[in-house]
């Protein structure tokens, strides 16, 4: 009998049934769960994911949108598209209405939604924009907030378990796109 899993209890089986993955992951899927599921949602409601990150994570970005929709991937193409190639004077946003002028023109060019993935830490300018869309995917450094997935920026295997989050999302994406999963039972 083929029977669709909660989000948890698959997260939990592709923790542990995966090599690559490591035991903080089984730890931390409590917090995990809600989150991503919310963000996988919406990707299957045909919401656009623009991606945000501080510097020190754009390595990470990079990897994303390079890995998000490789040839290899045996589902639809995803959208994904990275901020800065969207709008590449981030830099020069530095009021609310800055933000509101660039929010607009998002409206615009994504009628069926959108939402900002930030990687970094909280008190980049970045963020800002990522914190103004209470819709955000937030996976923040060194700082616990609501609806955030918390990592340390000095974790000396920080690099590593990005890596490993995003298996497990690109995962997760892949379970919830083929009906594997029941995002409702997170």
């Amino acid at each position: 009998v083929n029977y669709l899993k909660d989000l948890l209890t698959w997260t939990l089986e592709t923790i542990r049934s995966d090599d690559t993955m490591m035991s903080w992951l089984e730890e931390r899927r409590y917090d995990w769960a809600p989150i991503v599921g919310n963000a996988v949602s919406k990707i299957l409601e045909g919401q656009t994911v623009i991606l945000l990150t501080d510097e020190q994570n754009g390595w990470f970005e990079d990897y994303i949108i390079h890995h998000i929709n490789r040839p290899n991937v045996n589902r639809p193409l995803m959208p994904f598209f990275s901020f800065d190639a969207l709008y590449p004077f981030a830099y020069t946003i530095k009021k609310d209405q800055d933000i509101d002028i660039l929010f607009d023109m998002l409206d615009l060019s994504y009628p069926q939604g959108y939402f900002f993935w930030y990687i970094g830490k909280a008190d980049h300018p970045k963020a800002r924009i990522a914190f103004r869309n209470d819709e955000s995917l937030l996976w923040v450094m060194d700082e616990e907030m609501t609806n955030s997935f918390t990592l340390r920026s000095y974790d000396e295997l920080i690099d590593i378990k990005l890596l490993q989050l995003f298996r497990l999302f690109d995962k997760t994406l892949s379970a919830a796109l083929f009906a594997e999963i029941d995002l409702g039972g997170q």
